[in-house]
């Protein structure tokens, strides 16, 4: 068994849309106001202040200010506890995670419930402080009853609810199939055998580029807090989120080929943090979407029962022979095609890179590697 969040849309009545923005707004102040009060203890005191103590502040914070308890109490509490996780991951130095931020009003809204404050019956999810069940347009049932449900408002003003659920993975049936994966710009993918992602590399982002810079200038010139810009910030973020969701929904289509048909898959792990500081490409790497590509192809794999093996990303795979070995010395990003000075092959640079991550990849999983230096 392992858990898995089903994500819905869902349409509130204007009351849930009320009860949901108050919602948003307490376990915003919140967090933010805890958030001030530990940093400010810190910066003044050196003083650390833990989850227990900034709980039973919260008991202050609602005689403070009465609005709090107008909403369920699991909301502030999830609040707090979402705020201690993220000092956890900040001071864990193998995440690499950046100091809890104040929340925005205007940016992405979420509050997490627990079983104490929904009712999972009948396919109907009803929340503290209401008596209508959230009309949820469902795409699939869900296997059992969510454990916690996450409600959040995107800023195009769309809902979500996402419920965190326990399942059995359906393992998929064992194939001889074993492939290297190199990413890349042009195709967004290209396997070992040459195959290359139908649409090549959709570049979501580019296709409305134009569209999107020229509502961004008339959005600049709107006076602040006037309704014909609260109107313009809106189509600015649906065209947003459906850039994201076109790449979201291409990424999950090719990953979803790649594990039915493949039992191993071998991927090169990249810097794309580092890679995307070029102001050349930054861009068009962001547009790709490599991080959600391995990502998606990481957690399917392991559902699937297959083997995802990751190449260190030192590994010379574009610029070495996948025939002989030989290794050239320089090989520029506009040269796609080169001839081996050993054996005298013409190779793609694409097809080769793949091949190479293939080879590597075997190679670390014969040895019983499947880390992030397995073949490095």
């Amino acid at each position: 068994m392992t858990k898995r969040a089903y994500k819905e849309r869902f349409y509130p009545t204007p009351e849930q849309a009320e009860l949901l923005a108050q919602s948003f707004g307490c376990a915003r102040f919140v967090w933010n106001n805890t958030l001030a009060y530990r940093t400010k203890a810190y910066q003044t005191h050196g003083q650390s202040i833990s989850h227990s103590a900034a709980e039973k502040r919260l008991v202050a914070l609602k005689a403070e200010y009465p609005c709090l308890k107008d909403v369920s109490s699991v909301i502030l509490q999830q609040a707090l506890r979402d705020q201690q996780a993220a000092f956890d991951n900040f001071f864990n130095p193998q995440l690499k995670a950046r100091y809890p931020r104040f929340k925005r009003k205007d940016g992405r809204q979420s509050i997490r419930l627990t079983k104490a404050a929904f009712r999972y019956r009948d396919g109907e999810i009803t929340i503290a402080k209401t008596q209508a069940p959230l009309p949820i347009r469902w795409s699939r049932p869900l296997p059992c009853a969510p454990s916690s449900i996450t409600l959040s408002q995107d800023r195009a003003g769309r809902y979500f609810i996402s419920c965190l659920c326990e399942f059995t993975p359906d393992v998929l049936p064992v194939t001889p199939t074993m492939t290297g994966i190199d990413l890349g710009l042009t195709d967004l993918f290209i396997t070992s055998e040459g195959m290359k992602m139908k649409s090549g590399n959709p570049r979501h982002l580019k296709r409305y580029e134009a569209k999107l810079a020229y509502r961004q200038r008339r959005l600049a010139k709107k006076q602040q807090g006037s309704r014909n810009r609260n109107k313009l910030r809106q189509k600015v973020a649906r065209l947003h989120a459906k850039i994201a969701d076109c790449r979201r929904d291409a990424i999950h289509k090719a990953t979803r080929t790649l594990v039915n048909e493949n039992q191993v898959l071998c991927v090169e792990t990249l810097n794309i943090t580092g890679m995307i500081k070029n102001r050349s490409l930054a861009k068009a790497i962001s547009d790709a979407g490599w991080g959600e590509f391995l990502r998606q192809l990481s957690y399917k794999a392991e559902w699937a029962g297959r083997h995802l093996v990751k190449v260190s990303q030192w590994l010379p795979s574009s610029k070495m022979c996948h025939g002989c070995g030989h290794k050239v010395e320089k090989l520029p990003l506009s040269q796609r095609r080169w001839h081996c000075e050993s054996c005298g092959h013409a190779i793609d640079r694409d097809i080769n890179a793949a091949r190479n991550i293939r080879t590597a990849g075997l190679a670390g999983l014969a040895c019983g590697a499947t880390g992030a230096g397995a073949a490095a």
